[in-house]
């Protein structure tokens, strides 16, 4: 399976992330276990996580973590996976942003609950103006030497935000963020190609963008506001249910019908032509079999030009 480089680093992933915001959550120990052991045994690698999943449950935060550390100590397949995870959000009690005391006391968390000695790629899971660049990329780069951590990532930066930090990065010899970790799919498209796109290409900076299916949207799952009680993450969707979205369901289903495939897989295709790996979350084994098979769903530039028609996003006016 071709695999892919994250930024100037050594460390190459298979295009197809994992998302373990479901773990612990709508994906039980087990579930979980069985979704992870038949991704890495089909020849991916790369596992996303964050210590904040899934505070918004009954499971609390650092749940996701836990079940994956459980996984990791179980299965004993630590050396053939990457572990990303984030941290930076709320996660009560002040514990919250990008400053080097709270990155400190989170990367120690997030170490005991994946029950690992390394993480392969810590994100800022969200930018802190508050935070000076100059202290969080510091802090980095002694986890980097204490070797907690092997490379460092952004998400939900701008443009501006993530080279000024590059910048400070550089200036100081230190780390830098070598993936960005935007939102990002055919329809959730104008935020990152207005500027954001052209940046981490300057900036030779890996894309690996979230919510790749639209919260499940783009798997064709919901048509109408009925279809919306299908899962607990299926209120997420009602806001792609416009005249817009069905035309993208449409060329989805006209492109998948005519290879043979899901609209899902498709959809991940098309992403996996722009990015370096879009991260989707399964929750079951069959549903991860689905996506997979995106990793070898070839499209050609007439399904390509087809899905861009029906997705571009409306025009800015002029003010």
């Amino acid at each position: 399976m071709e695999h892919r480089k994250l930024g100037r680093s050594d460390i190459a992933i298979a295009p197809l992330m994992l998302g373990g915001n479901v773990f612990g959550w709508t994906a039980d120990e087990a579930t979980s276990f069985a979704v992870l052991d038949a991704f890495v045994d089909a020849g991916f690698n790369a596992i996303d996580t964050a210590d904040v999943y899934a505070r918004w449950s009954p499971a609390g935060g650092g749940a996701s973590e836990t079940v994956i550390g459980a996984w990791l100590k179980r299965s004993g397949k630590r050396d053939k996976v990457v572990i990303a995870t984030k941290f930076g959000m709320e996660m009560g009690e002040g514990k919250k942003g990008l400053s080097a005391k709270w990155m400190v006391e989170a990367v120690e968390d997030s170490l005991r609950r994946l029950q690992t000695d390394v993480i392969d790629l810590y994100q800022s899971h969200a930018d802190d103006p508050q935070t000076p660049q100059d202290e969080t990329m510091e802090a980095y780069s002694r986890l980097v030497a204490a070797g907690k951590v092997r490379i460092i990532g952004a998400s939900n930066f701008d443009a501006a935000r993530l080279q000024s930090a590059n910048a400070t990065a550089a200036a100081h010899g230190w780390p830098r963020y070598e993936t960005l970790q935007p939102l990002y799919n055919l329809y959730d498209r104008a935020a990152f190609e207005d500027g954001l796109a052209a940046a981490c290409r300057e900036e030779q900076v890996s894309v690996i963008p979230y919510y790749g299916l639209a919260s499940g949207f783009l798997t064709g799952k919901y048509r109408s506001e009925a279809d919306l009680a299908k899962s607990q993450r299926g209120r997420g969707a009602k806001k792609y249910l416009d005249e817009r979205g069905l035309r993208i369901l449409g060329a989805l289903d006209e492109v998948a019908a005519g290879l043979s495939a899901t609209p899902a897989q498709v959809a991940l295709a098309w992403l996996m032509t722009k990015v370096t790996a879009p991260i989707a979350s399964a929750t079951s084994v069959d549903q991860l079999q689905d996506l997979m098979k995106a990793a070898s769903l070839k499209l050609d530039a007439s399904a390509v030009s087809a899905l861009e028609a029906a997705s571009a996003p409306a025009p800015v006016p002029a003010e």
